[in-house]
């Protein structure tokens, strides 16, 4: 894609998309600002149109035109791309190979349909009476987050939107394949407020529907099935509407429903998205990250929201974030509704959130009596499980302590506790339990672990996210450096075939391309971004003592070309205790 990425650069003036975001005056050669990603009063934030690249000096960014948008919108490089491309007007499928066009071509024939079925629930809400009245009366929305989330109405007869999409030359199978007909070939959603799932870049890639009436027979919500275009494990509800707000506050918001959000939207709480009804995954997380590392999540304080609440947190230090728990006061079951009572008690709750195993913590002590053995055992079990899933020594030895007070137990017989392998729950967690990259194997077959690596970046851009800030220089050989290289340059990027980039190592990527050990349990895409970032921390660990150890003999060897003894034997002294912590 480097020959489109030329293409979409040739045709942009970065003054001109970095203006959309950036007050820009004219500072002689260059254009200067107040930078977009700090609340600084100088401005430092400049932009040069002869390089065509950008730099902040008050958060140390810079870069050119895509990544300032993959900064500003919170986009990996392939969403920037195609973003940047549809404001130049450059088709990217002309860069790619006939598969990949082909697939280009259904992509956009499944956004158009779903974008003119968007429109067409919208104009439906003119001409009903009686959904007008639920939208804005009973639902008590206003025509500008109607508009902003393009809300619309589902008419209750078989084949309406069927007909309307057949008429705009859409076939029966491409709206199969967009998600918007049942198994009959008729319309999927009937007599139901709609609400449109967007991608990061406002697209409506499927919908929401919400049933009107309180019909048991049917369920209350309807959404898109899986799709070309929607898939609910990466999907953030409201993004493309909050990302500028996230990205200002410094914090995201997750709730449980997709009108949470619009609500919290319509009295200008912006920075509130949705999972749209799904578990917490990496793929949620890692799209916020882009925007804040600090997520709040505003879920239910029963028994199902504590156990996604506990899930999270693995997955939050495996992705980086910080997460902390809103919760909302007893007189309200949801954001939607505590706003109705006070909008200042949903800003207050989200002020005053919690770091999430304090949260967890507490919820664990509320269900059992700590003035009993029993239940002291259920609670330090329960809470001890929470704590072995945290990275940082000192966090563990935190809550280790806060444990210990809260059920006068001693330090040491909790952490006896915590390295006891003889808890009845074992088996089962471990069967679960993510695989990681074996340390010892790391050291003794470094090639193979690197190898299969940078197999598994090619075909998985959530992998060669992980590479940012890492040198190529951790790889070992020319090869294996020009291929992390290349990735690093080039994040989003599916490479089914050695990119023009990569020549010069042709049969080294075709190797990689044809890789067996991407099959490996540890490898599949559930566990590929846990399993990466193991082998990438331990890639960097060992490239490290290499280089330290042969620092130590290079000084060494100079201390005693210049007969100063004493300097060579603390040399040696330090390489022989490196040595020992090595093994």
């Amino acid at each position: 894609m480097q020959d489109a990425k030329e293409e979409v650069r040739s045709r942009l003036n970065i003054e001109d998309v970095v203006g959309e975001y950036v007050q820009l005056k004219r500072a002689g050669r260059n254009f200067k600002g107040l930078s977009p990603f700090s609340g600084e009063k100088t401005a430092s934030f400049f932009v040069s149109p002869d390089k065509h690249i950008w730099h902040d000096f008050s958060s140390a960014k810079g870069g050119d035109v895509f990544s300032f948008i993959m900064e500003v919108e919170g986009m990996d490089f392939r969403q920037a791309l195609e973003h940047l491309a549809r404001r130049a007007g450059v088709d990217l499928s002309l860069y790619q190979s006939t598969g990949s066009q082909e697939l280009a071509q259904k992509k956009k024939r499944l956004l158009a349909a779903n974008d003119l079925a968007a429109t067409y629930y919208q104009q439906s809400v003119l001409s009903n009476t009686h959904v007008q009245e639920y939208i804005f009366k009973k639902r008590k929305l206003n025509k500008k987050v109607v508009q902003d989330f393009r809300i619309g109405y589902a008419p209750d007869s078989g084949d309406a939107l069927v007909t309307f999409l057949a008429k705009k030359g859409f076939s029966s199978k491409e709206l199969n394949e967009a998600g918007l007909t049942n198994r009959f070939g008729g319309d999927l959603y009937r007599g139901r407020m709609m609400v449109p799932l967007m991608d990061g870049t406002g697209q409506v890639i499927g919908f929401t529907g919400r049933i009107l009436s309180d019909d048991p027979s049917a369920p209350k919500y309807l959404n898109t099935p899986q799709t070309l275009l929607y898939d609910k494990s990466r999907h953030v509800f409201g993004l493309s509407q909050a990302k500028e707000a996230i990205r200002k506050a410094d914090y995201a918001v997750i709730v449980e429903g997709n009108l949470d959000v619009v609500s919290s939207h319509q009295v200008d709480i912006d920075a509130v998205v949705a999972t749209a009804g799904t578990a917490i995954t990496e793929s949620h997380l890692r799209a916020l990250s882009r925007l804040t590392s600090n997520i709040r999540l505003a879920f239910d304080g029963d028994k199902a929201g504590l156990a996604a609440t506990e899930r999270a947190i693995p997955i939050a230090q495996a992705v980086g974030v910080d997460l902390t728990i809103v919760s909302l006061p007893d007189s309200a079951k949801d954001p939607d509704e505590l706003i109705q009572q006070d909008v200042a008690l949903w800003q207050k709750a989200i002020d005053t959130s919690e770091p999430i195993v304090d949260w967890v913590i507490g919820q664990f002590a509320k269900r059992q009596n700590l003035e009993t053995a029993a239940g002291k055992r259920a609670f330090t079990t329960a809470a001890l499980d929470v704590i072995r899933n945290l990275r940082d020594a000192v966090e563990q030895d935190h809550y280790l302590g806060q444990i210990a007070t809260m059920t006068d137990t001693s330090r040491e017989a909790l952490q006896r506790k915590l390295s006891s392998s003889e808890r009845p729950d074992d088996a089962p967690k471990k069967a679960i339990k993510p695989p990681t990259v074996n340390e010892k194997t790391a050291e003794q077959d470094p090639d193979r672990i690197q190898d299969t690596l940078l197999a598994v970046a090619l075909i998985d851009p959530r992998v060669q996210d992980l590479f940012t800030g890492v040198a190529p220089t951790v790889f070992r050989g020319s090869e294996r450096q020009a291929v992390a290289e290349y990735l690093s340059a080039h994040k989003g990027e599916v490479i089914e075939s050695v990119p023009k980039g990569l020549l010069p190592q042709e049969k080294y990527v075709t190797m990689l391309l044809l890789h067996p050990d991407i099959e490996r349990v540890d490898w599949t895409s559930e566990y590929r971004v846990t399993t990466a970032t193991d082998a990438l921390r331990l890639l960097q660990a060992n490239y490290q003592k290499t280089n330290t150890k042969e620092d130590l003999l290079t000084q060494e060897a100079a201390a005693r070309e210049r007969g100063d003894d004493e300097a060579a034997k603390e040399y040696l002294r330090q390489l022989s205790i490196l040595i020992r912590g090595e093994k």
